[in-house]
């Protein structure tokens, strides 16, 4: 039993890897950005 290795969690290997954390900070604001603009853009009242 001493021998055999200590599972690593899924979560802790993804966040460990760099690059997912730097798509991740890079592509989250940018899709809370464009939902929030669309919101904002929808509720321009309509022109007569």
């Amino acid at each position: 039993m001493a021998d055999q290795e200590e599972r690593i969690p899924v979560m802790q290997k993804w966040l460990d890897n760099p690059f997912l954390l730097v798509f991740l900070g890079v592509a989250m604001p940018t899709v809370l950005y464009i939902v929030w603009g669309v919101m904002e853009i929808a509720n321009i009242p309509v022109a007569r």
